[in-house]
This record gives C-alpha cells, sequence and structure tokens, in this order.
C-alpha cells in the first residue's frame, strides 16, 4: 500500500517582505501560494512592510517601528513606543547607524511563538537568522533559507567606498552579520537557491556543505510571459534595477549605453526611481546620457511585461547575485538576455543568454552591440530563455523541494 504524507501545517516567517521590490517579498509571496496549492496549510509572520498574499493564506503582523518607511524616514518615536524594549532596542540601533531589524523580529516572533508549539509542524524562516531563532527551534521544528551571504554585499560596498567615515558606517551597518553567521551555524538543515549561494555560504559562514538543500526559485509565468503581437522597439534596452547600491552594477550598464548612445540612437528603460541626487543620477548627469534613460518608478505587473515586450535586450548587470529573479523573468518574456557571470546568474541563464565578466562595462557594451545588430540571434536567445524557464524555474517545483526538506527537518527534530 502506498503511503500518502499527511498536509503540513507551515509557517513562513520573514523580518520584511516589501511586494514591490527585493527578493523577498516576491519569495514570500509566491512559495506561500505554491505550498498552499500543493495542500499544506500556511500562514506568513513578518514585519513591516508586509508581503501581498493570496487571500486564503492567513498575514501575522508584527508591527515594529518601521524607521525605513520611506514616507516617514528615520522618524521620532514617540515615548510611549519607547517603553516597549524590543521598540528601544530598535530605536538605539538605527540611531547608531545599526540594522536592526533581523534582531528585533526575532525577538518579537519568539515571544509571539514561544507558547504555539502545538499550532505548526514546521516553522520557515526567510533569512533573519535572529537570535529569537535560538528559542523557536526549541519548541518547534525549524529551517531557514539564506539566500546569499549578506558578507558579500558588505565586501563589495566597503570596496566600492572611498571615504573612510563611510566605510566605518558600511561596517557598523552590517554588524547584524556576526549573529546570522552564529545562527546559522546551529542549523542542522537549511536552503539556499543556488549552488553557487550554497558554496559561497559555506565558505563565508563555516558551514558543512551536507547541511544544504538546493531549491532554486520560481519564475511566474502567470506575470511574466511573451506578448507576440507587441512589437519589439528597435535599440530599446531594458534593467530592472534602479538601486544606488553597487552589488547591483547599473553603474557599469550605464557606461556601456553612454558609448552605445555615441553611434546609434539607444534608449535605456530602468524599471524603478533612482535614488534623489544618488549615485545613480549624479553618473547619468556626468556622462550627459539624460535624454537617453528614463525611469518608469514603481509599475504594476501589467506595466512590467509591456515594457519587456517592448525592449530588445534586457540587461542584468549585477556584480553579485544569489539567484537572479531580473533575468529569470526577462527569459520568460522571451527577451534575449545579456547577464553578468556573477554569482548564481550562469546558473539561471545557462546557454540561453550571453554571459559577460561581472564589473566590465566594455564587455556589456559589446554584448548588447551583439544583440542588437543580430536578429537571428535575438530571436534564438529569446525563445531558449522561454524554455529554460518553463522547464526548470517553476514554483511548483520549488515548493516541491521545499516540502522535502520540511519533512527532512522534522524527522531529525524528532
Amino acid at each position: 500500500m502506498q503511503h500518502i504524507e499527511s498536509p503540513l501545517k507551515i509557517c513562513l516567517m520573514s523580518y520584511r517582505s516589501n511586494p514591490h521590490c527585493g527578493g523577498q517579498g516576491v519569495y514570500i509571496q509566491h512559495l506561500s501560494r505554491a505550498l498552499k496549492a500543493l495542500g499544506h496549510h500556511v500562514e506568513v509572520i513578518s514585519g513591516p512592510p508586509y508581503p501581498v498574499l493570496d487571500k486564503d493564506i492567513p498575514l501575522i503582523c508584527l508591527p515594529s517601528l518601521d524607521l525605513y518607511n520611506p514616507n516617514d524616514l528615520f522618524r521620532v518615536p514617540k515615548l510611549s513606543e519607547l517603553s516597549n524594549a524590543t521598540n528601544l532596542i530598535e530605536w538605539l540601533k538605527v540611531s547608531t547607524m545599526g540594522f536592526p531589524e533581523p534582531y528585533t523580529f526575532g525577538l518579537r516572533a519568539y515571544k509571539f511563538l514561544k507558547n504555539k508549539a502545538n499550532k505548526y509542524d514546521i516553522i520557515h524562516d526567510n533569512q533573519s537568522l535572529s537570535y529569537g531563532l535560538w528559542g523557536i527551534k526549541r519548541y518547534i521544528p525549524t529551517t531557514v533559507t539564506i539566500h546569499h551571504p549578506i558578507t558579500v554585499d558588505r565586501r563589495i560596498d566597503l570596496n566600492a567606498e572611498t571615504v573612510f567615515w563611510k566605510k566605518i558606517k558600511h561596517f557598523r551597518w552590517y554588524s547584524f552579520i556576526n549573529m546570522q553567521k552564529r545562527v546559522a551555524r546551529t542549523f542542522s538543515h537549511i536552503i539556499t537557491v543556488s549552488k553557487k549561494a550554497r558554496e559561497d555560504i559555506v565558505k563565508e559562514f563555516g558551514i558543512p556543505i551536507e547541511r544544504f538543500r538546493v531549491v532554486e526559485n520560481g519564475i511566474d509565468t502567470d506575470i511574466f510571459y511573451p506578448i507576440p503581437e507587441i512589437p519589439r522597439e528597435k535599440n530599446r534596452i531594458i534593467v530592472t534595477n534602479s538601486a544606488d547600491i553597487p552589488l547591483k552594477g547599473l553603474s557599469y550598464l550605464l557606461k556601456a549605453v553612454y558609448k552605445l548612445s555615441k553611434d546609434r540612437k539607444i534608449k535605456l528603460i530602468v524599471i524603478g526611481t533612482p535614488k534623489e541626487n544618488g549615485s545613480i543620477v549624479k553618473l547619468i548627469r556626468k556622462l550627459g546620457i539624460g535624454d537617453v534613460v528614463k525611469f518608469t518608478g514603481r509599475v504594476d505587473n501589467k506595466e512590467f511585461v509591456r515594457q519587456y515586450a517592448k525592449a530588445s535586450v534586457a540587461v542584468v548587470p549585477s556584480v553579485y547575485e544569489g539567484f537572479g529573479f531580473p533575468a529569470g523573468e526577462a527569459m520568460a518574456c522571451a527577451v534575449p538576455v545579456v547577464a553578468t557571470m556573477a554569482g548564481a546568474l550562469p546558473e539561471v541563464v545557462g546557454d540561453a543568454g550571453i554571459l559577460v565578466p561581472p564589473a566590465d562595462w566594455e564587455a556589456i557594451y559589446k554584448s548588447i552591440v551583439e544583440v542588437l545588430d543580430n536578429f537571428e540571434l535575438a530571436q534564438k536567445l529569446g525563445e531558449a530563455g522561454y524554455n529554460r524557464v518553463q522547464n526548470n524555474f517553476t514554483w511548483k517545483r520549488a515548493a516541491e523541494k521545499t516540502v522535502f526538506a520540511y519533512r527532512e527537518t522534522i524527522n531529525a527534530y524528532h
């Protein structure tokens, strides 16, 4: 007789889950939906900003001071708010240039869960790696996803900074990494999203490789898909990152676009909004390409996929990626991709795009020219990328592999 395993009661935890930018909100939204579709009961615990979930998935909000809210950035809390010890810790750490959210979220999550040992079969933490997890995993089987080691972000930021006091500021901001290293080493089962991420976490955090389970992310093909009836515009480039952070490598693409603009009428569409008077805006001004670069601001999914449909090529210029959603989303829309060989991008792109060395604007320039000037190559890459996503990167597949990792964790706990 075939053994049928019972559905699991799953709690996903994420210290912040912005649905409009960053991979954490995307991960929580789509993994929760895919786990629910497999027949499991799923609840999500999150700090602000909160994720967008299906209506049948309960969201438990753990409010914080939310001091990074762009609509009220670094506000001064009320005295009544600071009477709460966790709030006071959060405010003091932010006031001294730290990033306390993973730590304080863990304290709030522990307080919420410590008397709920029978409510869930498994707790799945989304990279908070906070001290609170030490307490939680005493009562409930717990696993974690580490998307990539944040030590890489710190190293890239420090290398890009030339002002000494700003280097000190970066060290302070990334001080939570020591906590994450200590906590991560206590877990018997860890999920990560690529072989490259696993390799880097093993090296950076000093964790044995046998503790890891690689579960590749999915791409939401209900959102990202080709629209053949919209013609691609000649010499139109799309990039889905407007951030100033060196990790995303937008500055290298801008330098390539500057050279492209010298001998052809080029257009770069940047999905997002730049930081006001930040390094990206300053570089655009310095290069004199303000009439070539267009920032879309925040766009809804319908407009997002239309922008992909009109693009001749998508570029992912990152210096590091633990997975690489932008590459997968472009491929799902059958847009030819030029991406760096940074982090896990070669695992996502494979032979379905052109890969170039990271931080090499000239290589980006040459590869964009190759795609723009070769219609047959562009068609071939677009079709190959679409097929690769359909065959390898679905959320159903990700959920099935995640559930297997859950059951391993539960068995080891008991």
